[in-house]
């Protein structure tokens, strides 16, 4: 039995490494700096939690993997190293964890983790048993990891710090590709050359999926090594495996059809989710299992009865005719699809976005298509950047509210001012869609369990 010991445990990236392990029969335990949900989940399977970072907290493991927002300079890190327990990135490790499995990754800028939880869903809906690691939690599946005793293993391949270069797929779904995470890829060439390291290493035989609708992702089959097969899926009728009559269906999800370009197999997929980046999602999905073998009427089944993943339109309720909801869009892409869908599921209704943005470096590189994102939002509120793992920096979102191309846009850093200003404001039938990948889904907590409460008070 190996001790290992996570340093930021409860984050998206290794708190899910952390429960396989523990489902493995490994000794786990962690630091980081609160306890994160997570982090809470860990605890429950009998992972001890330390609450800071001191250099005790490595005592008596085997092996320490830190989490991407873990500089050199932790203190448990010089301790580890100190007395000469190695010290692991995810990107050096996940390759072992994976070992002996047929690895299903998938990667990309945006609707990897839908799409992993969705096929992750499938397989268990099959009766595989698959091992997943997901980028969030799966509400079909109800976890975000899972060591499974299937041959499959269905990961979310993160391009951040280089964490997919640890993989060996036997078949990589790639969504789209479009520049992100500029604080570790300063360029759009260092971005898209990373992907193409990775279609380097699927493993002989194995299988290259991209979205046709991208012209980056798609460009990489172009790159493809010898004996591999490449397939595309998407909008375009000439992929591989298209997705045709989509029609949005009003407070419900959306309805397409799926054709295999190869033979006559057409498939008609509702979908609980809304908007037509899910339509790719699950066409990805879909694809997928269908050139694994799978019968199509099951997969069909399963990816119908699909409810999404947490924080990815993630409809907390309708408290007091106001409905809320949470999204995990950090990217203007992401953020303009999200919209669409809203205005898609919500037709004619007012829609009210509060935006954090993301890291210093994203917030200003992107700047120009974060101005332009919110045309189909009817008012918008922007907090203060969530720095995460960047070091604070002389720049404030309000600089950024004063260039959005929008006529109701107001900068507000405080969330007690934000969460106030919506309670007096948000009237019966309005829509409050929160757009975070830091810490203000704390705000669309408690604006709904304000109306909530006020709702059981009024019977």
């Amino acid at each position: 039995m190996t001790h290992y010991h996570f340093i930021g445990i409860g984050g998206t990236g290794i708190s899910p490494i952390a429960q396989i392990l523990v489902e493995e029969g490994q000794t786990v335990s962690g630091s980081d700096m609160i306890l994160s949900p997570l982090a809470h989940d860990l605890q429950k399977l009998g992972v001890e939690v330390k609450i800071g970072h001191v250099a005790e907290n490595i005592i008596g493991a085997d092996i320490v993997i830190r989490s991407s927002a873990i500089q050199d300079d932790n203190v448990e890190v010089m301790a580890a190293r100190k007395i000469g327990i190695p010290v692991l990135k995810r990107s050096d490790f996940i390759g072992e964890l994976t070992k002996g499995k047929k690895v299903i990754a998938i990667a990309g800028t945006h609707g990897k983790t839908t799409t992993t939880s969705l096929m992750a869903w499938i397989l268990v809906s099959l009766g595989e048993d698959p091992s997943y690691i997901i980028g969030g939690i799966s509400k079909n599946l109800k976890s975000n990891a899972h060591s499974g005793k299937g041959k499959y293993f269905v990961i979310e391949a993160d391009e951040y710090d280089g964490m997919f270069l640890g993989l060996y797929p036997d078949l990589l779904i790639v969504t789209n590709i479009e520049h992100d995470h500029p604080d570790y890829y300063p360029t759009p060439e260092s971005y898209l050359n990373a992907f193409k390291q990775l279609i380097n290493l699927i493993k002989p035989g194995g299988i290259l999926l991209v979205c046709k609708d991208n012209f980056q992702a798609e460009s990489l089959l172009n790159h493809l090594q010898p004996g591999l097969q490449g397939y595309s899926y998407g909008v375009d009728s000439k992929a591989d495996f298209s997705a045709t009559d989509i029609r949005h269906i009003e407070s419900c999800g959306i309805k397409f059809s799926a054709h295999r370009k190869s033979s006559n197999q057409i498939q008609s997929i509702q979908l609980q989710v809304p908007g037509v980046h899910n339509v790719l999602n699950a066409l990805a999905a879909f694809s997928a299992v269908n050139l694994l073998g799978f019968p199509v009427k099951k997969c069909k089944t399963a990816i119908e009865s699909f409810v999404g993943t947490g924080r990815r339109f993630d409809i907390l309720g309708t408290a007091g005719g106001i409905t809320v909801i949470d999204d995990y869009a950090h990217h203007p892409t992401e953020i303009m699809a999200t919209l669409a869908a809203a205005r898609c599921r919500f037709p004619g209704q007012v829609l009210w976005t509060v935006w954090q943005p993301h890291t210093y470096s994203r917030t200003q590189i992107l700047l120009n298509d974060f101005i332009k994102a919110f045309k189909d939002s009817d008012h918008v509120i922007v907090t203060e950047i969530y720095r995460s793992r960047e070091k604070e920096q002389n720049y404030s979102s309000a600089e950024l509210v004063k260039q959005i191309q929008h006529t109701d846009a107001k900068f507000m850093g405080d969330f007690k001012s934000i969460i106030a200003y919506l309670i007096q404001h948000l009237k019966l039938g309005n829509v409050l869609l929160v757009l975070s990948a830091g810490d203000a889904d704390q705000i669309s907590a408690q604006v709904y369990d304000h109306f909530k409460n006020i709702e059981v008070r009024h019977g």
